[in-house]
């Protein structure tokens, strides 16, 4: 078990300009709320991501395109591996390990303070009979102890060959350049699939119905169950050099649509407020943000709803 936690793998330097390109896909995969969309945007650089502290936040599999040194790494950012209890919790669990199967290297992020419990551990018994390489990644270790640490390392590569293991930190970035270091040597040599400057394969409406999805669960990821979904249905440049963009909150019940207007429409003005800010800031233009808020029941067995968000509609 090779395990890295300080700077063993040197950047390269300009000498090897020369080299060939690399280029291919990083799925990372893990339980809900490991850190994984965290880490994707630090390692890409940008926000590519929704961050939430509410569980199964990332549904469908998400791109994030970084380059380092002569190499195009493009993560793959998917939904949380857990047991599933209804239809979009399956197509969200078949979305990860699609992702997984399809990437040219697989990594695996564990929250270190939870360990190897509960769906870390289904997780592992799945990984055992993956062809591709495999490479662990211990997130939030400033919050255990090192000896901790190591004994979790070591818990899980009893169960997983895993090719190496890294001991990082997604919110300062610790450990995150010796990662970086290490697929960007490891991907094949090819082509990059991406131009240069491009860090997402989202397209533009739905990162921006992401966005608001984010807004609206750090504002009311108490009250709102988890059975909410954001569209954007209207997207006009106009000619004063500004976005005119109109969403759709779905929800199932009226109870529900109530508790996303809040009350005399606080909680709706705050949700677009802060997406209409942070959607200026990416878009580098004025925003103005419409959000209507509509009652569609049982839109979590809707099939075109699944295909909005980029999941298979699972039958049966």
């Amino acid at each position: 078990m090779d395990i890295m936690t300080d700077h063993e793998n040197p950047a390269m330097t300009g000498e090897d300009a020369a080299l060939p390109t690399r280029s291919g896909f990083v799925a990372l995969i893990g339980p809900t709320n490991a850190g994984k969309s965290t880490l994707v945007n630090r390692l890409v650089g940008a926000k590519v991501s929704i961050v939430s502290h509410k569980v199964q936040t990332t549904r469908a599999v998400m791109r994030g395109i970084a380059i380092h040194d002569n190499a195009q790494i493009v993560f793959m950012d998917t939904p949380g591996i857990f047991k599933p209890r209804r239809r979009l919790d399956r197509a969200m669990v078949t979305s990860a390990w699609g992702g997984a199967k399809d990437a040219d290297l697989i990594l695996l992020l564990i929250d270190s303070e939870r360990g190897l419990k509960g769906d870390a551990e289904t997780i592992l018994e799945g990984l055992k009979d993956v062809p591709q390489k495999k490479i662990l990644c211990l997130n939030k270790i400033d919050q255990v102890k090192r000896e901790d640490l190591l004994k979790l390392a070591a818990a899980a590569n009893e169960t997983v060959a895993f090719d190496r293991t890294f001991m990082i930190s997604a919110t300062n970035g610790s450990g995150c350049e010796d990662l970086m270091n290490y697929l960007a040597a490891e991907l094949p040599e090819g082509p990059w699939y991406y131009p240069e400057d491009q860090i997402s394969d989202l397209p533009m409406r739905q990162l921006a119905a992401e966005i608001t999805r984010e807004k609206l669960f750090l504002r009311l990821h108490q009250e709102l169950p988890y059975a909410s979904h954001v569209e954007t249905e209207k997207w006009e440049e106009r000619k004063d050099g500004s976005v005119r963009i109109e969403q759709v909150i779905y929800v199932e019940r009226d109870s529900q649509k109530k508790i996303a207007l809040g009350k005399n429409g606080d909680a709706i003005k705050a949700i677009s407020t802060a997406s209409r800010k942070e959607l200026s800031e990416i878009l580098e233009q004025p925003v103005h943000l419409f959000l209507f808020v509509k009652v569609r029941e049982n839109w979590g067995d809707d099939p075109e709803r699944f295909r909005e968000m980029g999941l298979e509609f699972p039958r049966g």
